[in-house]
C-alpha cells in the first residue's frame, strides 16, 4: 500500500479497531434479489438473441419442407426484390454493386480473421482469443449443418448471378461472416462507450451496403441476408458479453496492468452498496490506490463516512484475477513443475475467504499486519471485496530509510512466522512498509500453513535481500545472526534462487546493478549447495504434451483456414440424397451452371456405395461417392461448363442429346476410369478410382449410379410449384 509522492512517511496514525469504524446496520438481500453487481447481457444483447430466434425457427419451419406452401410466397417476394434492384442499369454501377460485394469476399474475410488473431496474440488478449474461435466454429456449425441443411433453400430464381456464390442461399455466409468479423473486431479492439458506439454505426453501414452489392447482382435475397445477419451478430455479441464482458476484460491502450478494474459506473456503486448493506460502511469515497505494486488485484482506498471519516483498504478480486492465477501457475508448472503448496484456486470465493483466514491467522501470531474487517459480495462466484486496515502514512521498503530497527524488524517477522508455522511466499519490497520507523508486512493472499523447510528458508532469504537493497549485505547478515543460525542463513540462500525470488525483487536487484546474493554467499562460512527448483512429474510431462497438441492441432488448422481459400470451393449442402427427384439441390446445380440443359443426379445406388458430399458453388458442382471396400471417394462426378475429352473414346450414351466418352487407365495395383458427358452448355466428368480393386470389377456398377435431369423438366416442376410465378432462368435465357 503506496502512498503519493511528496506525503510524509512519518504520520503519526493510532491503528483503528473494526468496532471502532462507524457502521450503519446491515442490511441481508432478500430471496431473488439481484446481486450488487448483476451479470447481465444487456438490453440490446437480448434483444438480438430474440431476433435470431425468432428468424432462425421462422426460416426453418417455413423451409423445412422445401420449395412448398408458404416458402414459394417467401421465394416470390424475395426474387421480386432481387429482380427489382438487378434491374437497375447505369454507367459504372456493376463496378460498384462488385466493390460493395467484395467486401465480404473470402479473401477479405480469411484475411480479416488472420489479422485479428495476430493482433490479438501481440496484445495478449488470449480470452477474447479463445471466444472469437469458438464464437466462430459454434457460428458456421448453426449456420451450415442446421439452418442451411434444414432450410436447403436455392439462390434467387429469374436472374442472371453476377456475383461468386457456394452452397444453400440461406444464411447467406459472406454476409454472415462480415458481420462476425466486424462484431468481433468492436469486442475484441475498440474501447466501450464513445468508440465502440461509433464503430457498431459504422459496421452496421458496410454490412447494409456488402448486403445491397450481393442482393443487386442476385448472389442473395433479402431474407438470406436477414439470416445471416442475425446469426453473425447475435452469437459472438452474447458470447463476448458472457465470457469476455467488458467490466472483467476492458479494453483499453492506457498504460496499466490487466489485473485494475475500473471502480467507477455500476461497479462503483455496487461497492457503496454492498459494503452498507453487508458490513454496515457508509462510503464516502473510493479510489484506486497502489496500482505500481499490485498485479493480483484492484486495490483501492476507502473513504467511510464518520466523525472523523475513516480510511479502510480494499481488494477487489474478480474471476478476471482468478484466470489470470491458474495462467501463471500453469506457467510455472510448464517452466519448473509445480511447487510446493502452488495449487490454483477453483473460485474467486475461495481466494478471497483464504486471504480473510490468513489475515487472523497473521493476527493470532503477533505479525504486524493489517487487521480484516471481512469481504463483501458483488457478484456471486465472481467478484467479491476484501476490506482491511489501511495503513496510512507508511512507504514501501524501497523508499524508505532501513536502520538497524527495520532490520531487526524484517527479521523478527520472519522468526515469528517460523515460529507460528506459517510461510508468507510472496517477501518483495511492495509488501513490506515502513511506519514511523517500524517494519509492516502485508498483501498476505498466499500465506502457507505448516509449510515446508524450503517454503520458510525462502522467506529468510528474500527478506534480507529485501532489507539490503536500502543498506548493506553486511549489516543485514549481521543482525540476523541474532535470531538465526548459520546453518539457516545459509539454507536461505541455497533455496532463494530463480523463481524463487519475487519478480518486483528480482528487477530490483538487477536495477541495483549489484548481485546482493552473491554478496551474501561470500559472507558464509562455507557456500551453500543450490537447490534445485526444478519439479518433473508425469502431471508436467502430461501437461506438456496436451500444449503440445492443442499449439498443433489447432493453432495449425487455424492458421490454414485463414490463409486458403477452401470455403470458397468446398461448399458442402449436407446432402446425402441427391436422387433424380430431389429438386432443391438439383435446382441450385442448374444455377451454378446456368448454361448446362442436363443436371447430374443419382439414379441408383448399387449395394455399398454412398453419398458422401455434394458441394455446389457458382460455375461447378461435385458429387463425391464412396464404396464400403473401395474406399472413400471412389467416384467423384464433377459438373462444370465445358470440358476436354482429347484421349477419351466415344461409347453409346443411354441418355439422348449426351454423348459419352471414356477413358481408361490401369497403373500397377491401382484403376483408374474417366469419363466425359458432353451436352449443349456444359460437361460432367466422372472419375473413378480403385486402389482395392485393380481389375476394376466395381467399375461396371459405376455408370448405374449416374443419371440426369434435363433443364427444361426442372423448369417445368418450379412452374408447376409456384403456379406460373418463378422462372429457374431469366427472361432471355428461355
Amino acid at each position: 500500500m503506496d502512498v503519493p509522492a511528496g506525503q510524509s512517511a512519518r504520520v503519526v496514525v493510532q491503528r483503528i479497531p473494526p468496532a471502532a469504524v462507524g457502521r450503519a446496520r446491515r442490511r441481508r438481500r432478500p430471496s431473488g434479489d439481484p446481486p450488487p453487481l448483476p451479470h447481465h447481457l444487456q438490453t440490446s444483447g437480448v434483444g438480438w438473441l430474440i431476433a435470431a430466434l425468432v428468424l432462425v425457427v421462422l426460416a426453418i419451419v417455413v423451409f423445412a419442407r422445401g420449395l412448398q406452401g408458404i416458402a414459394v410466397a417467401v421465394t416470390v417476394f424475395d426474387d421480386a426484390v432481387v429482380g427489382w434492384l438487378n434491374g437497375f442499369d447505369a454507367p459504372g454501377l456493376l463496378t460498384v454493386e462488385r466493390t460493395l460485394a467484395a467486401m465480404s469476399s473470402w479473401w477479405v474475410i480469411n484475411g480479416l480473421a488472420l489479422v485479428l488473431v495476430l493482433v490479438l496474440v501481440a496484445l495478449r488478449r488470449f480470452r477474447h482469443l479463445i471466444v472469437f474461435y469458438v464464437v466462430v466454429n459454434v457460428v458456421f456449425l448453426v449456420a451450415e449443418n442446421v439452418v442451411a441443411a434444414i432450410a436447403q433453400r436455392p439462390r434467387p430464381f429469374g436472374v442472371v448471378i453476377r456475383e461468386g456464390w457456394g452452397g444453400w442461399a440461406m444464411p447467406s455466409l459472406q454476409v454472415l461472416s462480415l458481420a462476425l468479423g466486424l462484431v468481433a473486431i468492436l469486442y475484441t479492439l475498440v474501447p466501450e462507450g464513445r468508440w465502440r458506439n461509433t464503430g457498431k454505426w459504422v459496421a452496421t453501414g458496410l454490412i447494409a451496403l456488402n448486403a445491397v452489392g450481393r442482393i443487386t447482382l442476385g448472389a442473395d435475397a433479402s431474407t438470406d441476408v436477414l439470416v445471416g445477419v442475425a446469426l453473425g451478430v447475435t452469437l459472438p455479441l452474447v458470447a463476448f458479453r458472457w465470457f469476455a464482458p467488458s467490466e472483467v476484460f476492458p479494453i483499453t491502450y492506457r498504460r496499466g496492468r490487466g489485473a485494475h478494474l475500473d471502480v467507477g459506473g455500476a461497479r462503483g456503486q455496487a461497492i457503496r452498496q454492498a459494503l452498507h448493506d453487508q458490513l454496515g460502511l457508509v462510503v464516502e469515497e473510493v479510489k484506486p490506490f497502489g496500482l505500481s505494486g499490485s498485479a493480483g488485484s484492484t486495490p483501492l482506498r476507502i473513504k467511510v463516512k464518520g466523525d472523523p471519516p475513516t480510511v479502510l483498504f480494499g481488494k477487489l478480486y474478480a474471476r478476471s484475477h482468478l484466470r489470470s492465477d491458474r495462467w501463471y501457475k500453469l506457467g510455472r508448472e510448464l517452466l519448473y513443475g509445480r511447487l510446493e503448496d502452488e495449487k490454483p484456486f477453483n473460485t474467486v470465493r475461495r481466494l478471497v475467504q483464504q486471504e480473510d483466514y490468513a489475515l487472523s491467522l497473521m493476527q493470532r501470531a503477533g505479525l504486524p499486519s493489517p487487521t480484516p474487517y471481512g469481504f463483501v459480495e458483488l457478484t456471486p462466484e465472481r467478484e467479491y471485496l476484501l476490506v482491511t486496515e489501511f495503513f496510512a502514512g507508511a512507504s514501501e521498503l524501497g523508499e524508505a530509510e532501513v536502520d538497524n530497527q527495520v532490520i531487526d524488524d524484517g527479521l523478527g517477522i520472519i522468526r515469528k512466522l517460523w515460529d507460528a508455522g506459517l510461510a508468507h511466499r510472496d517477501i518483495k519490497p511492495a509488501n513490506l512498509l515502513v511506519r514511523q520507523g517500524r517494519l509492516l508486512l502485508i498483501d498476505v493472499a498466499f500465506v502457507q500453513a505448516r509449510p515446508s523447510p524450503w517454503r520458510q528458508a525462502v522467506d529468510l532469504a528474500n527478506m534480507m535481500l529485501c532489507l539490503a537493497l536500502r543498506s548493506s549485505p553486511e549489516l543485514v547478515y549481521e543482525r540476523a545472526l541474532g535470531q538465526f543460525r548459520v546453518e539457516e542463513i545459509t539454507e536461505g540462500f541455497a533455496a532463494a534462487r530463480g523463481l524463487a525470488l519475487p519478480s518486483q525483487l528480482r528487477h530490483m536487484l538487477r536495477d541495483k546493478g549489484r548481485d546482493l546474493h552473491a554478496e551474501f554467499v561470500r559472507l558464509l562460512p562455507s557456500p551453500p549447495q543450490p537447490v534445485s527448483i526444478q519439479r518433473w512429474s508425469a502431471r508436467r510431462v502430461g501437461l506438456l504434451a496436451l500444449i503440445l497438441v492443442l499449439v498443433v492441432g489447432l493453432g495449425g488448422p487455424l492458421i490454414a483456414d485463414a490463409l486458403n481459400n477452401d470455403v470458397a470451393v468446398k461448399t458442402p449442402l449436407n446432402n446425402t440424397n441427391l436422387s433424380c427427384g430431389d429438386l432443391e439441390p438439383l435446382w441450385l446445380q442448374a444455377q451454378a451452371v446456368p448454361t448446362a440443359s442436363q443436371v447430374p443426379c443419382v439414379r441408383y445406388l448399387p449395394v455399398g456405395w454412398s453419398v458422401a458430399n455434394v458441394a455446389v458453388n457458382d460455375g461447378r458442382s461435385i458429387l463425391t461417392l464412396d464404396h464400403d471396400r473401395a474406399g472413400p471417394a471412389a467416384l467423384v462426378v464433377r459438373l462444370t461448363a465445358a470440358c476436354d475429352p482429347s484421349g477419351a473414346v466415344q461409347g453409346p450414351s443411354a441418355t439422348p442429346g449426351v454423348r459419352h466418352y471414356q477413358r481408361i487407365q490401369s497403373p500397377t495395383g491401382q484403376f483408374t476410369a474417366t469419363w466425359y458427358d458432353q451436352f449443349p452448355g456444359g460437361c460432367v466428368t466422372s472419375r473413378l478410382h480403385l486402389t482395392t480393386d485393380p481389375n476394376g470389377e466395381f467399375a461396371g456398377q459405376a455408370p448405374q449410379v449416374l443419371g440426369f435431369t434435363s433443364r427444361s423438366a426442372l423448369q417445368a416442376a418450379l412452374s408447376h410449384r409456384s403456379q406460373g410465378r418463378l422462372q429457374l432462368d431469366p427472361e432471355d435465357r428461355r
